[in-house]
């Protein structure tokens, strides 16, 4: 009988230079050692350590904060050869994925195009430099709050003082914040947008009062 290899392909996407990092890892060499992804830049680097309770640890650079993220994953979903995808904290961007290569590989790429209609390419230029400083642009963040507030009026999860209660919304974008504003009944939202740090409670948001 011949026994399946565990492995998997994993891959993030550096954010200094923009490479998207990719390798195939082994459980046999994950359990014996730390290993590390280190992009060709030298500037990032993921770090996967197989932990005693058989889970790995996963530390991955992020496009949108000035510092890695950790996360822990079961070996049976790391290993498990569907694509799994690991999502910013306070973004909600996906950061690393893995799988199998092509998969991953689609996926990466689908989540650079999605930036890119998001952003633009000079926005996402910017945001790839943007290593080192506390937080990236103001304008980066508030089209980041725009886009979330966009999608909860599309699934219906804004609600104002309206009888129904359900707004005709209004969004403006101001140098640090986001106003939302039901122009039926007048009630509003400012949702700060000048960091994602600031704009952390809101993007895991899946409601929105307006008051």
């Amino acid at each position: 009988m011949v026994l399946a290899k565990k492995e998997t392909t994993v891959a993030y996407k550096c954010p200094h230079c923009g490479t998207l990092v990719m390798s195939l890892v082994g459980a046999f060499a994950l359990s014996a050692d730390m290993i590390k992804l280190k992009c060709p830049c030298g500037e990032s680097e993921l770090t996967a350590i197989y932990t005693k309770d058989k889970k790995v640890r996963l530390t991955v650079p992020c496009i949108a904060c000035p510092t890695p993220h950790s996360y822990n994953v079961s070996s049976q979903v790391f290993f498990g050869g569907d694509l799994f995808r690991i999502p910013c904290a306070l973004s909600g961007i996906d950061i690393c994925y893995c799988g199998r290569q092509d998969e991953v590989t689609a996926a990466a790429e689908a989540t650079e195009n999605m930036l890119r209609t998001l952003l633009g390419d000079a926005a996402m230029e910017t945001l790839a430099n943007a290593r080192g400083e506390e937080f990236i642009s103001d304008p980066q963040v508030r089209e980041i709050v725009t886009y979330v507030v966009q999608d909860l009026c599309e699934d219906g999860g804004v609600h104002c003082n309206c009888e129904d209660g359900v707004p005709d919304v209004m969004i403006e974008v101001g140098d640090v914040t986001v106003t939302v504003t039901c122009k039926k009944c007048g009630a509003a939202a400012v949702l700060p947008a000048q960091s994602l740090t600031q704009a952390e409670d809101f993007l895991g948001a899946e409601e929105l009062f307006l008051k």
